[in-house]
């Protein structure tokens, strides 16, 4: 009787999972989505020239060329616009990271005083004014405080993602105790040394999240960059696809081989990053 009871609990166990058959098809619609122009890319880029003005998108490359990848590269000048984006989103990630987490903590643990307060709502106000707004200003200050260059697109990133950002912070700071805090504090610990050797290292996960937001978003960004920065050998990667694209608009395989190129660091730091961008997204949530 013990061998029977054994065999059918995995029958229940299996009886008893459930699969949400709409949810699944509309992920598997979300994936086909992305999927395909993904493979469009790849499969296009490693198609000779004759290949692929034949119009024919999703037949296999044969024989396989990497001819585009070098033609593109040496076209575009794509080593200096990688460096400048590799600058501007470095110095982005970073800002962004150190300085909405300052501002988050001192809004948590000073909730309690009006100011505090108040400029956290004052940054939320400011999540809803989109960069289009307040373009021509922009453009105007850097102009006259010389940052018409990649430090001033790489300062407006991190100032016009402080809001957003710091909401993230706030949210998974209030899940710490102060207890912890408290106990530093005895021992005689300063502000700043509670912050850099005992909260800085708890918010791991949600500076992750933060960081691949942040690299994505200066990686990505078009407009930015192209009314701020002056000087065309200082463009990024977006800015430089655009121009190329112009210009070469009937080269395919060149064509999808550089955009191929200039998306590569961005996919690959998602993948290395997402079980922390998840992570930090869900211990946020939970207070």
């Amino acid at each position: 009787m013990s061998t029977a009871s054994t065999s059918t609990a995995p029958r229940r166990m299996r009886a008893k999972v459930r699969y949400n058959v709409p949810a699944t098809i509309i992920l598997l619609v979300c994936a086909i989505t992305v999927a395909i122009p993904l493979f469009v890319t790849i499969n296009m880029s490693l198609k000779t020239t004759a290949q692929a003005v034949d119009g024919r998108a999703f037949t296999l490359p044969a024989p396989l060329s990497g001819d585009a990848f070098a033609e593109a590269w040496s076209l575009t000048d794509l080593p200096r616009a990688l460096s400048v984006s590799i600058f501007i989103t470095a110095i982005a990630v970073v800002g962004e990271i150190v300085i909405s987490s300052l501002a988050a903590y001192a809004i948590v643990r000073n909730w309690h005083r009006r100011l505090f307060r108040w400029s956290f709502f004052y940054l939320l106000a400011a999540m809803f004014i989109p960069f289009p707004v307040v373009a021509l200003p922009q453009v105007q200050m850097t102009g006259m405080l010389g940052l018409d260059n990649p430090v001033g697109v790489a300062a407006l990133h991190i100032v016009f993602a402080l809001a957003f950002n710091t909401m993230l912070f706030t949210a998974f700071l209030r899940s710490i105790p102060i207890s912890l805090e408290e106990s530093m504090r005895i021992d005689g610990a300063s502000t700043w040394q509670v912050f850099w050797r005992l909260i800085f290292p708890l918010l791991g996960p949600m500076s992750a999240t933060v960081g691949i937001f942040a690299f994505l978003q200066s990686w990505n960004d078009f407009m930015m960059p192209s009314l701020i920065i002056s000087d065309p050998r200082l463009q990024t990667v977006p800015v430089l696809q655009s121009m190329f694209q112009d210009q070469f608009s009937n080269n395919y395989n060149v064509s999808f081989a550089s955009y191929l190129m200039a998306m590569a660091p961005a996919i690959v730091a998602y993948l290395l990053a997402q079980k922390w961008v998840i992570s930090g997204l869900t211990q946020g949530a939970v207070k």
